[in-house]
């Protein structure tokens, strides 16, 4: 008769800490880009990650005029202030804080994201998630869902989780659905001097990002500032403990898909020349 054992669960640590540099897209839209930036290119599956933060409309009324995607996914995440989406399909809506929209961009599709605001705080991220080879040229989708569709757990130590991704260890489930990369996102919030810990596959890359406060990561020595990035090792559980003031960060992960990336601006696929089709395709009205 055997006996099992059972093995120690690994705790992710801090590997890197990720400033971001600050720039602009769209038409002139102010923001922070942390992914996809001289300073960490990407973190597999997660290609780009920009935060837009600025009570300052000029920054951002501009808006993202009408632009193409091919061969990843968008999320965006709000935190503050409302947007409207608008595709060539016809699908329209407006985000609102805590709303999430989660677009497979597919084989192509021609989408404008504006402020449906003139004034006020515009604050919040827009993920970019690959796809596998397999799935770059299927039919656009989205997954839309607004603040009360994205559950919200709240511990006993006054920590709170909204669950976008992914289950947490008591069992809250978010509402995205993605069997490409199965991702966890969820929007943290924790008092001062408290413990969060969440059980994520060992081999699924993930990262921290602080939106305010600190945090320490397990038992590390190294304090994740507010508007910096940590990404984690390998490992089981990731443990956060919270510094003195209130705390709140994202935590995202994501299975590797390990195969090429080819970019060419709004485009990601696995070679060169399927990204000059991606043009070419574009230019011939197709999309």
């Amino acid at each position: 008769m055997s006996h099992l054992t059972n093995q120690p669960t690994t705790q992710r640590s801090l590997q890197q800490i990720i400033n971001g540099m600050k720039t602009s897209d769209g038409a002139g839209v102010k923001l922070t880009r942390i992914i996809g930036s001289p300073e960490l290119d990407m973190l597999d599956p997660f290609l780009l990650l920009d935060c837009f933060e600025s009570d300052e409309a000029d920054d951002y009324l501009a808006g993202f005029p009408e632009h193409p995607h091919r061969g990843f996914e968008t999320v965006t995440y709000l935190l503050n202030g409302r947007m409207r989406h608008k595709d060539n399909a016809g699908h329209e809506g407006v985000i609102e804080p805590g709303g999430v929209q989660w677009m497979t961009a597919g084989k192509g599709i021609l989408h404008s994201e504006m402020p449906e605001q003139e004034e006020g705080l515009m604050k919040g991220f827009q993920l970019w998630v690959n796809l596998p080879a397999r799935a770059k040229m299927i039919e656009p989708a989205y997954q839309e869902y607004p603040p009360e569709s994205a559950p919200v757990e709240t511990h006993d130590s006054g920590v709170s989780v909204r669950v976008i991704a992914g289950t947490t260890d008591n069992g809250t489930t978010g509402p995205v659905i993605n069997n490409y990369t199965r991702p966890t996102y969820m929007d943290v919030s924790m008092p001062g001097q408290q413990r969060f810990s969440q059980s994520l596959p060992g081999h699924h890359n993930a990262f921290i990002y602080v939106i305010e406060g600190e945090v320490r990561i397990a038992d590390s020595s190294q304090a994740l500032p507010a508007r910096t990035l940590g990404i984690l090792s390998a490992g089981e559980q990731v443990v956060v403990e919270s510094g003195a003031a209130d705390t709140r960060f994202l935590l995202v992960a994501g299975q590797p898909l390990n195969e090429p990336v080819a970019r060419g601006g709004p485009f990601v696929m696995n070679t060169k020349a399927e990204v000059m089709q991606a043009f070419a395709d574009f230019n011939r009205g197709i999309f």
